[in-house]
C-alpha cells in the first residue's frame, strides 16, 4: 500500500501543467463571484429551474445562481439535461 502511494505521488510530482491548464484555472478563478451555490444546492433546485424553463417563462431572480451553476458545472447542467429530456418527453 505504502510503495502504491510513494509511486502515485511521484508520478503526480512529474506531472506538469499546460499553458491551457493554466489557462483554465485562471478563467475559472476569475468567472467566481461573490456569491455561488454548488452542486448540491444546484440539485436541490433545479426541477424548479427545469419547469420554469421548459415553460418558456423569465428565470426568476431566486434561481439565477442555480442558472449560473449550470453553465460552470458540467456535471450539473447534463443533470439538468437529462431532467429536462424526461419533462419533454412527459408533455
Amino acid at each position: 500500500m505504502r510503495a502504491a502511494f510513494e509511486e502515485l505521488s511521484q508520478n503526480d510530482r512529474k506531472r506538469e501543467l499546460s499553458d491551457r491548464d493554466w489557462r483554465a484555472l485562471v478563467d475559472a478563478s476569475l468567472a467566481t463571484r461573490d456569491v455561488e451555490i454548488g452542486c448540491d444546492d444546484c440539485l436541490d433546485q433545479v426541477a424548479t429551474y427545469a419547469e420554469v424553463k421548459l415553460a418558456g417563462l423569465l428565470v426568476p431572480e431566486a434561481l439565477r445562481l442555480v442558472e449560473e451553476q449550470l453553465a460552470m458545472c458540467d456535471e450539473c447542467g447534463e443533470e439538468f439535461q437529462a431532467l429536462a429530456d424526461v419533462l419533454r418527453d412527459l408533455e
